[in-house]
């Protein structure tokens, strides 16, 4: 079979998605690639259909047990034979899965990167006929990357051990151009083809608020978007085990997750969450990556993450079906606090040296100051995102909440002239805050002990709020007229472009918001009708019910997610145009031959029993 009918056998797909084809076209020609692919936008699809065309095993690096589990019981459900190798598995599952790869029952087998060099996964390697090595979440080989992991390392020396050296694949949805070179100079990647497909994911809404009361905020969220379901971070394992005990006594179906609990724990929530029993979660970062759940319809993170990178890979969980998904990021002042505490009391990483862990500390408090302006930017919050990871984009997206919001201009350059000569008179020596504190005309401990109530500027600007000063201070920040410092504790320092404001006196407008939304924006636009809001398709509401349950069944008999049997966006598309016979269902969107054999007809007599109790009516 050629790609096109891998395509449509296995996955039910008609066309490549954006990239796919040339990332798999390059593999095919021999040459080792790079993908850069935002998630949901099908990188698995890249190195499983050439895996199923080449003449040997394919073996995929992957970091966690839960993403080898998901990805290897999809494969077996299309009928594509694979296995996973990690530690999960029992010394005689283990040396049971390692005796079936040696007998050539699986195409693709998937690796914890731990297990490559053990005496006995190295033998058996040695010994197989491996035409790709893949790797997947590949940002975890640079220590630039968001989740560094040592062992990650350790994929060269295997490769080189190799007697024959496999094309090596690799694949990431996040990479600035630091991590981008690293995996390729760590990797050993000759000559490869590197495409990245753009970041944007044009199905997902962003939304930043910053509201009084985080958890108010949560629940009318999630009053209004009932039958949902979705993932809420949140920065500590506190913040988890309070806001879930708080959600689950108000009777929403939610669970948790987070390192401080069992392993037994962890899988059951996990499992919970992925068969839709608790379809919502409350958990820390440790949850998600490899998680392949498509009808999650909002993440929305009760705290500000410590980086952008962060940020778009935990909101990209989200409409992974390409359907109508919503982020939203609730931001509060602690939360810089808790993220700079985080960064300066890093040591999980114990193979850096002090020189190491200093450069990741300055690289961290980088980021932390470009997730905080992310926050607090009136501007497009797509194209910010875009801008950080190099991409162009149209300077307003028209859907995000700043996009959507209503702002008026007002002069600040007099206070932005004050703010500024306040830091030079203090020569420059003291954060945001204080120099807020300052010009507002605070009376504390720290003003008193500096004696900063004798400068001129001190009181000044008594007549503004203290949050539109820092609204003001942070958009000078963002503008360039001030800078902060890459310290524990951020210093604001005046640059050359805020000299020049003090002599030349330009016009320095700032954008802020209107109560009301535009009205053809409107919150009714937003929301509209809780379940199709999210969806595109023209939908018979009664029928989808009916095809998730037998989908729920079917998924209960078999043990798999419900997802893995037919996405929300498949039977979406079956209650709209109503198949009833084999070539009708392979029409649709994700039924491919395999699983029309397994599943069709069940899905067929549903559709029929509807027409026809319509007809009655």
């Amino acid at each position: 079979m050629n790609k096109e009918q891998i395509l449509k056998k296995y996955y039910g797909y008609d066309t490549f998605r954006d990239g796919q084809e040339e990332l798999i076209d390059s593999i095919l020609s021999g040459k080792d690639t790079f993908g850069i692919m935002p998630t949901g936008a099908g990188k698995s699809v890249c190195f499983q259909v050439p895996a199923l065309i080449l003449s040997g095993i394919t073996l995929v690096v992957s970091p966690l047990i839960s993403l080898m589990k998901d990805q290897v019981g999809t494969l077996n459900q299309m009928g594509v034979h694979a296995a996973y190798l990690n530690s999960s598995l029992t010394a005689n599952q283990y040396r049971l899965a390692l005796s079936y790869a040696r007998e050539g029952r699986y195409k693709i087998i998937y690796v914890a990167p731990e297990r490559l060099l053990t005496e006995e996964f190295l033998d058996f390697a040695k010994q197989a006929d491996i035409s790709m090595l893949s790797i997947d979440e590949v940002h975890c080989v640079s220590q630039w990357g968001q989740d560094f992991r040592p062992s990650y390392l350790k994929i060269i020396d295997f490769i080189n051990q190799l007697p024959v050296r496999p094309i090596v694949s690799a694949f990431t949805a996040t990479a600035t151009k630091e991590v981008k070179e690293d995996v390729i100079r760590l990797l050993g990647l000759q000559k490869a083809t590197v495409v990245t497909t753009g970041f944007d994911r044009k199905n997902l809404y962003f939304a930043v608020k910053s509201p009084k009361d985080k958890y108010a905020e949560l629940d009318s969220y999630l009053k209004e978007h009932r039958n949902m379901s979705g993932v809420i971070y949140c920065a500590t394992r506190k913040a988890v085990e309070e806001v879930s005990l708080r959600l689950e006594q108000e009777g929403y179906p939610v669970t948790r997750y987070h390192a401080g609990l069992s392993d037994a724990e962890r899988h059951q929530n996990q499992d919970d969450f992925i068969y839709d029993v608790k379809p919502i979660i409350v958990a820390t970062n440790a949850f998600g990556m490899g998680i392949d759940k498509s009808n999650v319809r909002f993440v929305i993170h009760y705290n500000m993450p410590k980086n952008i990178e962060s940020y778009y890979q935990e909101a990209g969980r989200a409409g992974r079906d390409g359907e109508r998904a919503e982020c939203i990021l609730l931001y509060g002042g602690q939360d810089v606090i808790t993220n700079q505490l985080f960064i300066e009391n890093n040591r999980e990483n114990e193979e850096l040296t002090d020189e190491m862990l200093e450069a990741v500390k300055v690289r961290d408090r980088e980021r932390l100051k470009k997730m905080t302006f992310y926050c607090v930017t009136n501007d497009c919050l797509r194209h910010y995102i875009l801008k950080y990871f190099g991409e162009k984009s149209e300077k307003a997206c028209g859907d995000c909440s700043n996009c959507l919001t209503e702002y008026e201009s007002i002069d600040i350059t007099e206070t932005s002239i004050k703010l500024i000569q306040c830091v030079l008179e203090t020569r420059q020596r003291f954060g945001l805050m204080t120099i807020v504190d300052a010009v507002h005309g605070s009376k504390s401990a720290k003003i008193k002990q500096f004696r900063l109530e004798e400068y001129p500027s001190y009181n000044s600007l008594a007549d503004i709020t203290i949050p539109r000063l820092k609204q003001i201070m942070n958009h000078l920040v963002l503008s360039g007229y001030l800078e902060l410092t890459n310290s524990e504790f951020s210093i604001v320092k005046v640059t050359a472009q805020g000299k020049e404001l003090l002599e030349q006196k330009e016009t320095i407008e700032l954008k802020v918001s209107k109560e009301q939304k535009k009205k053809e924006k409107s919150s009714e636009t937003r929301n509209n009708s809780k379940k199709k809001a999210v969806f595109s398709l023209d939908t018979n509401d009664k029928l989808f019910d009916e095809l998730r349950v037998l989908r729920l069944s079917i998924a209960r008999k078999e043990k798999v997610p419900p997802y893995i049997i037919f996405g929300d966006k498949t039977l979406l598309q079956m209650s709209q145009t109503l198949p009833t016979r084999k070539e009708e269902m392979l029409e649709i969107t994700g039924v491919g031959e395999i699983k029309y054999e397994k599943y069709g007809e069940q899905f067929e007599e549903v559709i029929r029993r509807f027409q026809s109790n319509t007809e009655k009516k």
